[in-house]
């Protein structure tokens, strides 16, 4: 049965009226997304200062912790160098007191062989340099310390120093090394046998007995060193009165550890107790702001769900009863009005009509 003018237009305005709910119901649906959106970015936004200020709180007081034991570790350890330092001091103090108690026969003997010496060079009218060690060493060796003192002597004055003196030649022959080299042996070698010549054909048994008290002076620094050594080497402390600092350094010992136990109680403490406590009492803070905006969020997300369920249920209504006749092209509520307007100027009878006369107009 052909449709009626009226019926047309009922049609048409229950197509414009559906596809304008349908819009309003896009719009809203727009503007409830854009609105979850900014809500969901806000609660994340809330629930992220909460985990940093939990974290950084947490930080702070775990670090507050462990700065106040350290202050006290580290004023003990000092103390600790402190007093070993003093301890070094009163030993290396002791060590010497008793070389000195230990090598003052020595010593002693020392000084009274070296009187002898000077005595007995100068009541035979013998030059004092005779009696220092160098003498005894260049003039009378007995000993290898000696002959090695000898060796540098030699290399040092007849082949170091004219080899060096050769290099600072501005035309450097080998005449001029042979020149070096006898001069080097006039000098040195010369004076080496005028001093011998002077000294051992004229004191020569002054010189040996001199020999023997230089021989007794070295011995005796042997000793001395042999002394010093043995006591260095030794490990009994007991000589050295050391016990307050022993006492001392056992304590601050004692304190250290003791300090160290409590600051791993303290953080362990922390950690299973304070971190929790700290932890609740931030989330209690912003438990109110929390829950308002995650109570706002799901009031929009679920008013969203409402008008999407809406709008698709609309959709497929629309689609179903007018999307059929009036096809995808015009399932928009301006054109159906020009549909309308079509058919109330009677230049359409029915739907059909319509808008083949609109297409021809555009």
């Amino acid at each position: 049965m052909a449709q009626t003018i009226e019926e047309c237009l009922a049609f048409l305005n229950g197509a414009r009226d559906a596809l304008d709910e349908l819009s309003l119901l896009a719009e809203q649906e727009e503007r409830l997304s854009q609105e979850e959106e900014r809500l969901e970015k806000s609660l994340e936004t809330e629930r992220k200062l909460m985990a940093d200020t939990i974290q950084q709180t947490v930080k702070k007081r775990r670090d507050e912790i462990g700065t106040a034991y350290e202050k006290e570790i580290s004023r003990a350890q000092e103390q600790l160098k402190r007093v070993r330092g003093k301890r070094e001091k009163a030993k290396n103090e002791g060590i010497k007191e008793r070389i000195a108690n230990e090598t003052a026969a020595f010593r002693e003997e020392i000084r009274d062989l070296k009187l002898q010496l000077k005595t007995l060079m100068k009541r035979n009218h013998v030059p004092g340099y005779c009696q220092s060690d160098l003498y005894y060493t260049l003039y009378f060796p007995c000993h290898v310390k000696e002959y090695l003192t000898v060796l540098v002597f030699v290399l040092l004055f007849f082949l170091v120093i004219p080899w060096g003196i050769y290099q600072f030649v501005p035309e450097r022959r080998p005449l001029w090394l042979v020149v070096i080299y006898l001069v080097d042996i006039l000098l040195v070698g010369g004076g080496y046998m005028a001093v011998g010549n002077k000294t051992k054909l004229l004191h020569m048994e002054v010189l040996r007995d001199g020999r023997k008290i230089q021989d007794q002076i070295l011995a005796n620094k042997k000793k001395i060193r042999k002394t010093t050594a043995g006591v260095r080497k030794d490990r009994n402390e007991s000589l050295y009165n050391l016990d307050k600092f022993d006492d001392e350094i056992a304590r601050l010992q004692q304190e250290l550890s003791d300090v160290a136990a409590k600051q791993k109680e303290a953080l362990n403490t922390f950690e299973t107790v304070t971190k929790n406590i700290l932890t609740d009492e931030i989330e209690h803070n912003h438990k109110a702001k929390l829950d308002q905006a995650e109570a706002e969020y799901q009031r929009v997300v679920q008013e969203l769900r409402t008008v999407r369920q809406q709008r698709k249920e609309k959709m497929l209504s629309a689609t179903s009863q007018y999307g059929t006749y009036l096809g995808k092209e015009f399932m928009d509520s301006q054109k159906v009005m020009e549909l309308c307007d079509i058919v109330k100027d009677k230049k359409a009878s029915n739907v059909s009509e319509a808008i083949s006369v609109y297409k021809s107009q555009v």
